[in-house]
């Protein structure tokens, strides 16, 4: 079909989107620090909107102590292939709201930009995939895909990593097995340029612990002999990486001097755009060795999340009987996660200085990703993104990791599984000032409203009959 229809439709309804977006920027769905409320609030409003996107079926699944995931369906007639699109509600703290340029949890237009914590990551997601959904009815009446299973899985959990959203499908085996997910949490390598995600780190990220004195000591008295644990915790955190920058924990999952490339994937990332894109100030050198591309989608890379100490405001002459840290490993696409974490813990066990007791707990584990990028859902992704952005996708690996991919990977052996977004490199996620572009949205709304009315037709095509007069829809699996 034509994309010029559905083109003209999503434009029309982008003033919708960007209110459906401010509603939900404006509910502050942080898991762990938000009330319950939020959450509920919000999944109740995304269920509405579904219904009214022409999803006639509902369900709110709840997990243990946890918020809801929003369930919605459209029905295809028997033995129709099922399409599940996946995006989440759940966001990950502000932090500090008065670095922000404008107010967090309110949408605001800037520069042709929409600010607010979630609007690219992941409600922009959401509202990409309402505005699909009502393009395809507005633009074409009636049955717009009749020969297809639409659902919709909307996560409030998804943040954390912990694989709640596996556990939540295993608790409720009565929901139908899709043939293809499309999960929409990344984004384009540049902006306007349509990009599937082939592949993903894993992450391993841990909790250390050292210990020097049985309570705190005056600096001056004590200072010289006496161990303070800050000192100790910095020295053993230096020893995870070369004077290059590289991880130089023994073993494939982390030792990026060693780790080989797990990917012929083509795509490269020029430095001076990835210096622009990640905001490297002018005369710092960048970590690591290899491409860009190898270095950020491919290699091991190791990050100090965060280090437990006295503010600036409290500090006191004193040595700190102990101190903490959190450190995030991204393994490469294939490395086993467990292996990471195992291999983190004996490296730092073997460094640690003075004696120290070191306790070290795992605070969360996610697996990677590879995509089989070979079916026929992808080609029919890929044709959709061509003629909705103008220029053909690009298929690149990304660094961060999705826990919800394995998951999906492992519920569904048999499924596509698509991965892209409304992300670019300006929306800077998780950090201050997050955005998405309106056109971004957009234009990938219009590419799944293309993909889903494509995808049934072809899909109806290529169904086979059998001896006993019944249909079969070929797989497309991986």
């Amino acid at each position: 079909m034509s994309a010029a229809p559905i083109a003209a439709t999503v434009h029309s309804l982008m003033s919708r989107a960007r209110d459906d977006l401010a509603e939900l920027v404006a509910l502050r769905t942080v898991v762990g620090a938000s009330p319950p409320d939020q959450f509920h609030r919000a999944a109740r409003r995304i269920a509405s909107l579904l219904t009214d996107a022409g999803l006639p079926e509902i369900r709110l699944l709840r997990a243990e102590d946890g918020p809801e995931t929003v369930y919605a369906r459209r029905p295809g007639p028997p033995g129709a292939p099922r399409v599940a699109l996946y995006a989440h509600y759940d966001v990950v703290s502000a932090q500090d709201e008065t670095v922000w340029s404008t107010p967090p949890f309110e949408l605001t237009e800037r520069d042709g930009r929409w600010y607010g914590r979630g609007s690219a990551d992941c409600k922009g997601n959401v509202v990409m995939h309402l505005t699909a959904l009502r393009a395809l009815s507005n633009a074409l009446p009636g049955e717009p895909c009749p020969d297809l299973d639409v659902m919709v899985l909307v996560d409030g959990c998804e943040e954390p990593g912990d694989a709640a959203l596996e556990k939540l499908l295993r608790a409720h085996p009565d929901l139908p097995v899709p043939d293809v997910v499309v999960v929409a949490d990344t984004g384009n390598a540049a902006s306007g340029a349509p990009t599937v995600t082939t592949s993903l780190r894993g992450m391993a990220v841990a909790e250390v612990t050292v210990s020097t004195l049985d309570r705190a000591l005056h600096s001056g008295q004590f200072g010289g002999p006496a161990p303070d644990a800050m000192t100790t915790l910095i020295h053993l955190l230096a020893t995870l990486h070369d004077s290059q920058g590289t991880p130089c924990v023994p073993g494939p999952e982390i030792d990026g001097a060693s780790a080989h490339r797990t990917s012929e994937d083509p795509a490269e990332y020029a430095e001076k755009d990835f210096r622009a894109d990640a905001g490297v100030l002018d005369g710092v050198g960048l970590l690591g060795v290899g491409t860009i591309a190898d270095r950020l989608w491919r290699l091991p890379s190791i990050t100090v999340l965060a280090v437990q100490s006295p503010p600036l405001d409290d500090a006191v002459p004193a040595l700190l009987p102990s101190a903490k840290a959190l450190v995030s490993v991204r393994t490469p696409p294939g490395a086993d996660v467990s292996r990471a974490h195992e291999a983190l813990a004996a490296h730092l066990r073997a460094r640690v200085p003075w004696g120290a007791r070191l306790d070290i707990r795992r605070v969360t584990s996610g697996s990677s990703f590879l995509a089989d990028t070979g079916g026929t859902a992808h080609a029919v992704m890929r044709e959709a993104m061509r003629d909705a952005f103008g220029v053909p996708p690009r298929e690149v690996g990304a660094g961060g990791s999705i826990a919800v991919c394995s998951a999906f990977r492992t519920l569904y052996p048999d499924a596509e599984i698509i991965l892209c977004g409304v992300e670019d490199p300006p929306s800077n996620i998780h950090g201050t000032d997050e955005s998405v572009s309106p056109q971004q949205i957009a234009s990938l709304a219009h590419a799944e409203a293309l993909f889903l009315h494509r995808l049934a037709a072809v899909r109806t095509d290529t169904r086979e009959t059998g001896s006993d007069g019944t249909t079969r829809t070929p797989s497309t699996g991986q």
